[in-house]
């Protein structure tokens, strides 16, 4: 604890949870956004990951409010919120974002995949036969008018859940923004920069995830796939940077009483997390890696080296910014004359193991669903 602290603010309160939800949640919307680029806007190049980008999707928002539920005190009245909702509580509008969201995309995937579940419908046999008719809700039909309607429903589907992908994600930001007495979070940036660092952790995790997947599978790269989505890396990475880089700027431009202490902050409590490795290794290194892929024409696997280590750093780059954001705001005393100190545990209640623990578990989800909900489509099997 450094200068004048309130007796208040000695102790952080949003801790590693609070950072890990944000994070989970980017993860959620960007990858549902990726696969919506093919079926809302026809990036055909998209074609091969659109299936593995809305389960993605799907397994990390099934445990995206796992998180804010250990860090409650009493969690088992989180349901409180959806039973006797109040409208003027962002909270209680997050629960309703948030089932809407899961409706969505297990509809979703419900109709992307229903072709398939009518294929092994019609190959299995006893239990099995009946499991997959329950699935299908009893709809076995596999004709073309019913795909065409598969289609068209995952395209209506997709095209409702971006707005609704964007609000679960960007109101997180609107909490902080909206804290008027925190100058370093006290900003209408804060909702768009959170968006955008969104999109730029899905993708990246997306391109992670596909590069591993496909050789661990021994299957080879659909490069045209991922040229398309390291181009889209590179630009929302630029745009998200950028924004995050103004709001500084734009700061210490306009010299006001916070920005001194702000100053103080960044370049003391912050200065390894946020000048370090969220600014100079984690956003210059892959900016210089991927304007080197995509503008210069290079061999297939140098090129896709440096995505795959530019969508690693990109990862850690969004956490170090979720971090910054929750951790770096509560460091600052409120009377301006002092900071906090913060260190995670590691074997508490929301120390780095359980924060480690809930994180995996979503990918080891992942990959027990690609035996229900095949990633990757067949050569000549026809699907939404």
């Amino acid at each position: 604890m450094d200068g004048f602290v309130f007796p208040n603010e000695q102790h952080v309160t949003w801790t590693v949870m609070i950072v890990l939800y944000p994070y989970i949640t980017g993860l959620v919307a960007g990858a549902f956004i990726v696969s919506s680029l093919y079926h809302v806007f026809g990036f055909k190049n998209l074609r091969p990951i659109a299936r593995f980008s809305l389960v993605s999707s799907f397994a990390f928002l099934l445990f995206a409010a796992v998180p804010l539920l250990n860090h409650l005190g009493r969690p088992e009245r989180a349901a409180n919120i959806m039973i006797t909702p109040n409208f003027h509580s962002a909270m209680s509008g997050f629960g309703f974002v948030y089932t809407t969201y899961i409706v969505i995309v297990f509809l979703e995937i419900w109709f992307m995949y229903r072709p398939d579940f009518t294929l092994h419908w019609e190959k299995s046999r006893g239990l099995v036969r009946a499991m997959f008719y329950l699935l299908l809700l009893g709809d076995t039909r596999h004709t073309p008018e019913a795909l065409a309607v598969d289609r068209k429903m995952v395209k209506i589907l997709a095209g409702i859940g971006i707005p609704v992908a964007c609000v679960l994600h960007g109101y997180v930001g609107f909490l902080f923004g909206s804290i008027k007495a925190n100058p370093w979070w006290s900003t209408p940036l804060m909702f768009i920069i959170f968006i955008f660092s969104a999109i730029v952790s899905g993708i990246a995790v997306l391109i992670f995830l596909y590069q591993f997947v496909k050789w661990l599978k021994k299957i080879p790269y659909s490069q045209e796939t991922l040229e398309t989505m390291a181009r889209f890396l590179w630009g929302f990475m630029i745009i998200a940077v950028v924004l995050e880089l103004m709001e500084v700027l734009s700061l210490a431009y306009e010299q006001t009483e916070e920005w001194a202490v702000l100053k103080s902050l960044l370049l003391g409590k912050l200065y390894w997390t946020y000048v370090v490795l969220q600014l100079l290794v984690c956003s210059v290194v892959p900016f210089f890696l991927l304007s080197f892929a995509c503008l210069v024409r290079l061999p297939t696997k140098l090129f896709n080296g440096l995505v795959f280590a530019s969508s690693v750093l990109l990862l850690c780059q969004v956490l170090l910014m979720r971090w910054n954001v929750v951790v770096g705001g509560q460091l600052l005393s409120k009377s301006y004359r002092g900071f906090t100190s913060y260190l995670p545990g590691i074997f508490e209640k929301e120390g780095l193991l359980v924060a480690a623990l809930i994180f995996i578990v979503p990918f080891l989800l992942l990959r027990q669903f690609d035996k229900v909900f095949p990633f990757f489509e067949q050569p000549g099997r026809e699907r939404a």
